[in-house]
């Protein structure tokens, strides 16, 4: 696994429509069920895997665009060097336009994995599990999320999530981290 970075988030709820009686709230990095923080690519501060390199550039962001982050979680990525597409695994690496110095927390708790689509190449997508509904048919813990690497790695090879959103799709391990 790499370091991809960070990112808050707003609302972490499981919504009420969601039929997932194990599911108690969304970790997803994809921002269709749970909500990043703000519109961030429009500042520019995002790395080149569209994420923030440390906690200290989201709170700069959101100080400098008016954008409270009381209630936020906040969340560090790291993603399996490889991404899943049709034709197998392929390598992919950050958009070179944008620095990429991520800092590295001190300390971090793993919540699980996720699978995330990248049809654009650049900025995570969606999350199946939580913006499909796979969570129905697939074994997910109480965050919407894959216990292990290895089921979410199994979950791709396996073609549970064709008919989904377009891939390719990257595993991201996702941790919670206390706001320093």
């Amino acid at each position: 696994m790499i370091p991809v970075g960070y990112m808050a988030k707003r609302s972490c709820k499981k919504p009420e429509a969601f039929g997932l009686p194990n599911v108690v709230d969304i970790y997803s990095v994809g921002s269709c069920v749970n909500d990043d923080f703000a519109d961030y690519i429009n500042y520019w501060k995002h790395n080149g895997y569209w994420l923030f390199d440390s906690p200290e550039v989201i709170r700069a962001v959101a100080q400098e665009n008016s954008i409270e982050l009381q209630g936020t979680m906040l969340f560090y990525y790291e993603a399996h060097e490889m991404e899943f597409t049709k034709e197998g695994w392929r390598s992919f690496s950050p958009e070179p336009s944008f620095p990429t110095h991520i800092v590295l927390p001190s300390c971090k708790s793993l919540e699980g994995f996720d699978v995330v689509t990248f049809s654009a190449g650049n900025s995570p997508e969606c999350s199946p599990l939580s913006c499909n509904g796979l969570a129905e048919d697939l074994c997910a813990n109480s965050h919407c999320l894959f216990d292990s690497f290895s089921e979410a790695e199994a979950g791709l090879i396996s073609g549970r999530f064709t008919g989904g959103e377009p891939g390719p799709y990257r595993i991201f391990a996702v941790y919670s981290v206390d706001w320093p």
